[in-house]
């Protein structure tokens, strides 16, 4: 039912109402799908439990309504109670993302089944040693970055002293070949990056206000989704 077995993090957008400039979420998450993007991630760490809820019924109803279920993957940040009861009222939302401090993966799984889709922030401590060295019998994949520090999402890439640790094009070349499940990538990534990120042989990369900040939100996902495509065909 849900895409753990057929899922591309090639792609992967993350908005929530805080990120758009006060424009329409699902109209967004439309444009970005209709532009080829093949994952979404609903993430917003202001809104209410309903209005999360709401935001997946929309979302699914759009990517359904666009025939793009079997192939646009759907998951929201953290809130594992925002997944069940949005699937209780019929939306088909495939996983979760967590990060190092929310939710165990283990429960993730526990809940949501086997062919849910659960991705996880890789530890910015040790980074290479972590994704090497982790049980990913639950985990589909590792979120990694940041490039650079990053206005939508301040918290990534932050270690143990509340530093920024950003992480280089030869690290994430490294990370990408010693990592067992798919990684994507993202923080302050911008259109002129993807070359240089696609060299590195990671699955994917993700942006928040690349998209959702620009004075023509569709625009810019169709810039990002033909750059990175062909990119991968070279």
């Amino acid at each position: 039912m849900y895409n753990r077995d057929n899922f591309s993090v090639s792609k992967y957008f993350i908005v929530g109402p805080e990120n758009t400039l006060d424009r329409d979420v699902t109209q967004m998450i439309k444009d970005v799908v209709e532009s080829g993007f093949s994952f979404i991630q609903i993430r917003s760490k202001v809104a209410t439990a309903r209005e999360m809820i709401k935001l997946c019924i929309e979302a699914s109803d759009v990517i359904k309504k666009l025939n793009k279920q079997d192939e646009v993957t759907l998951v929201v940040n953290d809130r594992l109670d925002v997944i069940l009861a949005a699937r209780e009222k019929g939306a088909k939302v495939d996983g979760i993302h967590v990060g190092q401090t929310d939710i165990p993966v283990e429960v993730c799984r526990k809940y949501l089944g086997e062919d849910s889709v659960i991705g996880l922030s890789a530890d910015t401590h040790e980074l290479l040693d972590y994704v090497k060295n982790t049980d990913v019998s639950d985990i589909d994949y590792f979120g990694a970055g940041p490039l650079r520090p990053s206005i939508s999402k301040p918290d990534c890439g932050v270690d143990d002293n509340g530093e920024i640790i950003t992480r280089s094009y030869d690290e994430l070349t490294k990370l990408a070949e010693i990592s067992k499940i798919p990684v994507v990538v993202g923080g302050g990534v911008k259109l002129d990056d993807l070359e240089s990120l696609s060299n590195t042989g990671v699955e994917g990369f993700f942006v928040i206000s690349a998209i959702s900040h620009a004075e023509n939100p569709k625009e810019e996902a169709i810039k990002l989704a033909r750059e990175w495509d062909s990119c991968k065909e070279i």
